[in-house]
């Protein structure tokens, strides 16, 4: 049985790729790419010349035996579009079924638009909710930041240019006027790494906006969220009600800007 390697591949600049990441590219039997024509140009940068076949979200369900057969064969590469496959790719998938066959499955460390637009934006960085790509849909778009609106945590968004300004006026509309970073086309030529508020970022980009964004917003604001005392009323409360630890730990979560697991921690340290 092969090996799942899980290799992260330059989001920009090509430079970014590790000698690891092209010594396994060289030498497995066949590599898995969300994009044909991207591994293409990164192949034909470095002299490699493994086999690529494609994998990708409107593939993905007919492609996904052929590869799972070729790792019994040998070692397989899966890479994305950019950056660590896995994150807002269909990588998930194969990972998971590969799991599921017995596969030993090897990540390398490499590029994340995510982490690297949170470790340049200048807010939180200790504890942070990677959330991805919202919807396209204007409805549940909406409802995923309301969801949200009280999480204390810093929150990442991936974000396509034709959709920033639209995601942009509904967190101003949901969220407040929190500080963001605007991080746009990283590592590329014409990177910009933008900060200033919500209110300021719709503003600045509003409908010119070109590439794509990683956005990393503010957590709701300690102003918003509740002391520990206030939280633990709120417990009391809920279980005088009938709720049990883990409803009553939920709904409290909802309104607190607590995250359930600190809210469940609190209940757990209360009754030890």
């Amino acid at each position: 049985m092969g090996i799942l390697y899980i290799v992260p591949t330059p989001i920009g600049n090509l430079d970014d790729i590790t000698l690891r990441a092209l010594k396994v590219l060289r030498e497995v039997n066949l590599i898995a790419a969300e994009d044909t024509r991207r591994a293409a140009i990164l192949l034909s940068h470095f002299d490699l010349h493994t086999p690529v076949t494609s994998y990708f979200e409107h593939n993905k369900l007919s492609k996904l035996e052929r590869i799972l057969s070729a790792l019994e064969q040998g070692d397989v590469a899966l890479i994305s579009e950019a950056g660590t496959p896995g994150l807002s790719d269909p990588g998930y998938e194969l990972i998971r079924a590969a799991i599921a066959r017995g596969q030993r499955i090897v990540p390398l460390p490499g590029a994340t638009a995510a982490i690297t637009a949170l470790v340049a934006s200048g807010l939180p960085t200790d504890s942070f909710v990677f959330v991805g790509f919202l919807s396209r849909k204007a409805g549940e778009r909406k409802r995923a930041l309301e969801q949200l609106k009280s999480e204390g945590r810093t929150l990442i968004f991936y974000e396509a240019p034709h959709r920033v300004g639209d995601t942009l006026a509904d967190m101003l509309e949901i969220f407040g006027d929190r500080s963001l970073c605007a991080a746009r086309e990283l590592t590329k030529v014409h990177e910009e790494i933008w900060r200033g508020t919500i209110a300021e970022a719709l503003q600045h980009f509003g409908a010119k906006a070109l590439g794509e964004f990683v956005l990393v917003v503010a957590g709701a604001l300690a102003a918003d969220r509740w002391d520990e005392a206030r939280v633990h009323a709120a417990l009391q409360v809920e279980l005088a009600a009938g709720a049990s630890a883990s409803e009553a730990a939920r709904q409290v979560a909802e309104v607190s800007g607590w995250h359930k697991r600190a809210v469940y921690a609190l209940l757990n340290k209360e009754g030890s």
